[in-house]
């Protein structure tokens, strides 16, 4: 089995590096939304440091959907998500080799790239650890949500719309977490365990049902 997920996941990483504009894509749409605030909003010191957390948040929530739509999709129109199903494998190990290479070249990337961020929006040396931190644990659990919301709307017309009609409701509270754990460690550092835990404890649970669930939903939409 554990062959069977690393075949899957240097598979996708394989045919990602081929398509690098794809990849490349996520990061720049990321860099620019959160370079577009402090021009429309305002320059000043205090003001980029109460916005950061927030805006960097939400821009790795819509960086990561960009690539959800494709999650599955090349797999179901060449027909090897059909010889998937057909693997006498578990089809949910095969589906969490497929969502660790979308976080590799979706949500890592952001994680590397978030001391630069932290420098536009003025953040602490520690709150620009701790925003690594969030992003490093949050940004999975993204990936593992938008699985199940991509596998439930394969195949269908205008499945990008309702992609994210399904799974933002479910990406808030990683979203106030992960920006809360930002914003109380500019005060005080002690303060972001809560968060931080919180956020484990989701990913946890995402990584326990979020496989299962995608699985489920891929064999709906197969047939």
């Amino acid at each position: 089995m554990l062959r069977s997920f690393w075949c899957i996941l240097s598979r996708d990483l394989m045919l990602a590096l081929r398509r690098r504009t794809d990849v490349l894509t996520t990061l720049f749409f990321f860099v620019i939304v959160v370079s577009l605030f402090p021009l429309g909003v305002s320059t000043e010191r205090q003001i980029l440091q109460i916005l950061g957390p927030g805006v960097v948040w939400v821009a790795a929530l819509l960086a990561s959907m960009l690539a959800l739509e494709r999650l599955f999709a090349a797999d179901y129109d060449d027909g090897t998500l059909e010889q998937l199903l057909l693997t006498g494998q578990p089809l949910a190990l095969l589906v969490l080799g497929k969502i660790t290479a979308h976080w590799l070249l979706t949500g890592l990337p952001l994680v590397l790239i978030a001391p630069l961020v932290g420098m536009q929006y003025h953040l602490t040396d520690t709150a620009i650890s701790v925003m690594m931190l969030a992003l490093l644990i949050g940004t999975p659990i993204l990936s593992l949500i938008g699985a199940i919301g991509a596998a439930l709307t394969l195949g269908l017309r205008g499945g990008g719309i309702l992609l994210s009609l399904l799974i933002l409701p479910l990406y808030i509270p990683v979203l106030i977490y992960g920006a809360g754990a930002i914003e109380v460690s500019v005060i005080d550092l002690s303060d972001t365990q809560p968060y931080l835990t919180l956020l484990s404890a989701f990913l946890v649970v995402a990584l326990i049902f979020a496989p299962v669930a995608s699985a489920a939903a891929l064999r709906i939409s197969v047939e």
